[in-house]
């Protein structure tokens, strides 16, 4: 039975490597080492990128893939049998195998093609390999863990995070994951003054890791010419630009994930209230492989409830379910496809209109200077008596289950305001144009949408910025992109700024490190004084539990803890962001300007020696700039386009990162060829 299976799985493989010759594929290496693919078709290209990336991180792109065989927790153990948990509690490979017949036969011929190279890759290099037999990988396989990672798109985390610890996120930690997001703009020839228009690519996410961008270059001769950010596991870009038009995302924060509280049988605890009788739950048990740091292989097993509502997971408070829409979406791959092969505003429209992508706002630009943005998602369609926003509702009616989507027409968007701008920081959605250009809230409050609708630093930073320009150059443009100043209104949601109130005078014991944070002119330039003091003290102030502290007493404990840190580590307390905030990679280290919630915002936490490391915040930025006859591309990495310690290209960005400044790229294939570095194929 296992040889017939091997053969079988053998032969797809074969199948699908026998449609690429890979001697058709071509790939170019710049002097930043970004691959750039050419080759006949896109299924083609997406090859020659699956074995591109796995050149650079042929590790990352593992782990994204090794839950789906249920084999992380033989890679990682504890840690990573829970994501092989989360395969089998979510269903992953059924909704991989009941929507894959759903995808465009393009899209379809793409992934065949990326699973292709990938299994090459690992044939080719089986030293690389991190788990024994967990290749060939299949389509299916593909697909399946493509799915987890919409999970984690759509919420299901968070949700999962909340009610397995028996926790609901306050109001506190609601707000404070908004100072950690990204920012998008995009500017009209109408006011720009070269009289271009321009997109500010500028996602922030983690530096390093699973969600960390890649850049490449995709061009195949079915009309795929494709520059951007992919994550491990992407057979090609999810944000970019291609000869005609570009977009970005950044997070937004309506309510995907409707959560249903169970009541049960009290007689029994399989069986819970519905419709006016008990109902079973629907139960599977699944083994868990895992293997323990002594090398010791141990199988475990759990058992998995579902209801008609979702998966069931029981914690102190109950039973709850939950329904996301990645329970039915491995779709979105097929729309981030169509946008990038899209010509024009109108056919990016129309992908736009798959609704498939689970949430993220739009910013879009283009040659004929279109610009639009969207806060696009996969909101369910909930009646005003649904019971539910942003809370718990009663599982007992199964009338209240939605599956249901709004449609594309019914999402806040704009195109082309009066005013020449659009912008978006994770902020309201009723807040991303000139005052004028702006929706209304009021017009989409029947559509239960739950839109939190607060804004940052950082769009208030951008208000105040642009506010008093009525026409922008780029030395504008970029004072806006490359900002490392809070705005005069400082704020901060947990309510840690007290400390910018209080008498010096009342606390003398703690004056050295209450003054330098109260004279700090709240800018985060590397030789700042004030910068440092404030980012330890605001890390202290977050650690203590507010429940246990009122706002003055929580304050004081945490400059004391600021006082002894510095004097631990450095000596003094009039230290600069330089000598506290460390870009670090491999044997580089280099001060790095900005902090959390700024434009351009850096995320650091504890490192060595009593100072941090950036590890979240400007993690692929790409300036685009459009005029009728073409593109200009700006881009750059934190560290580099590789994850290998011994290559050239692991840390070869950071200077030019730290120093705010990009690399030229370009999407021209005479030029490409002229900066090409190295050329060769795929095996």
């Amino acid at each position: 039975m296992k040889t017939y299976a091997f053969f079988i799985c053998a032969l797809a493989c074969y199948s699908l490597f026998g449609q690429v010759n890979t001697k058709d594929i071509s790939i170019y290496r710049d002097s930043y080492g970004v691959p750039h693919v050419y080759a006949p078709t896109d299924e083609a290209a997406a090859y020659g990128l699956a074995w591109a990336h796995a050149e650079d991180d042929f590790k990352t792109i593992q782990y994204t893939f090794l839950p789906s065989k249920g084999l992380m927790g033989m890679h990682s153990g504890k840690e990573g049998v829970i994501m092989d948990y989360l395969v089998a509690l979510l269903r992953c490979r059924e909704t991989a195998e009941k929507n894959k017949g759903s995808l465009s036969p393009e899209v379809m011929k793409v992934v065949e093609g990326y699973v292709a190279g990938i299994n090459a890759y690992a044939k080719a290099f089986p030293s690389k390999v991190l788990v024994k037999n967990s290749f060939p990988m299949t389509v299916l396989d593909y697909l399946t863990g493509y799915n987890l990672v919409i999970h984690f798109f759509s919420d299901t985390g968070d949700i999962l995070g909340e009610l397995i610890s028996g926790k609901t996120k306050t109001a506190e930690d609601e707000m404070e994951a908004k100072t950690i997001g990204s920012n998008a703009f995009a500017f009209s020839r109408e006011i720009m003054k070269h009289k271009k228009t321009v997109l500010n690519v500028n996602t922030h996410q983690p530096l390093e890791g699973p969600f960390s961008w890649y850049e490449a270059h995709i061009n195949s001769d079915e009309g795929w010419n494709l520059l951007g950010g992919l994550f491990p596991g992407s057979p090609f870009p999810m944000i970019g630009t291609n000869e005609n038009l570009g977009w970005t995302h950044t997070y937004n924060y309506p309510d995907l994930t409707d959560v249903y509280q169970l009541k049960i049988n009290p007689k029994n605890k399989n069986q819970y209230w519905l419709d006016g009788a008990w109902e079973s739950f629907e139960k599977r048990s699944v083994r868990l492989k895992l293997k323990t740091k002594t090398g010791l292989k141990l199988g475990v097993k759990r058992q998995l409830l579902w209801s008609v509502f979702g998966p069931v997971i029981k914690n102190k408070k109950g039973s709850f379910a939950f329904y996301s829409n990645a329970f039915q979406n491995i779709g979105s791959i097929d729309q981030w496809y169509h946008m990038g092969k899209a010509k024009n505003w109108k056919e990016f429209e129309e992908a736009l209109k798959m609704m498939s992508v689970p949430r993220f706002n739009v910013m879009y630009a283009d040659r004929e200077d279109n610009i639009f943005w969207m806060s696009n998602g996969l909101v369910p369609k909930r009646s005003l008596t649904s019971g539910r926003i942003n809370g718990v509702m009663k599982g007992e009616r199964f009338g209240i289950f939605e599956t249901d989507y709004l449609s594309f027409d019914a999402l806040p968007k704009l195109l082309n305001p009066e005013h020449g701008y659009l912008f978006n920081t994770n902020n309201s959605p009723f807040n991303s144009a000139h005052i004028d250009d702006n929706l209304s809230g009021d017009d989409f409050e029947d559509l239960q949408i739950g839109y939190k609708e607060s804004e940052n630093n950082r769009s208030q930073r951008f208000m105040d910025l642009k506010a008093d320009k009525a026409s922008l150059g780029m030395e504008d443009f970029f004072a806006i992109k490359y900002d490392i100043q809070y705005p005069d209104s400082l704020w901060t949601p947990s309510g840690a700024r007290i400390v910018f109130d209080v008498d010096v005078q009342t606390y003398p014991s703690l004056k050295s490190v209450l003054a330098p944070i109260q004279n700090w002119n709240k800018r985060a330039d590397t030789f700042n004084i004030g910068a440092a003091q404030w980012a330890i003290y605001y890390q202290n102030f977050l650690d203590l539990k507010t429940r246990d502290y009122k706002p003055l007493k929580r304050m004081e404990k945490a400059l004391r803890a600021t006082k002894k840190h510095l004097k631990k580590h450095y000596g003094r307390y009039d230290i600069s962001l330089r000598e506290y905030q460390v870009h670090h990679r491999g044997n580089k280290r280099l001060a790095v300007p900005g902090l959390t919630d700024m434009i351009a915002a850096m995320t650091s936490t504890p490192f060595e020696k009593g100072r941090a490391k950036p590890v979240h915040g400007e993690s692929y930025i790409m300036i685009i700039q459009y005029t009728s006859e073409g593109v200009g591309i700006e881009t750059v990495l934190p560290y580099g386009n590789s994850r290998n310690m011994k290559g050239n290209h692991y840390t070869d960005q950071m200077e030019m990162y730290a120093r705010q400044e990009r690399k030229k790229m370009s999407l021209k294939k005479s030029e490409v060829l002229t900066n090409a570095l190295k050329h060769y194929h795929p095996r």
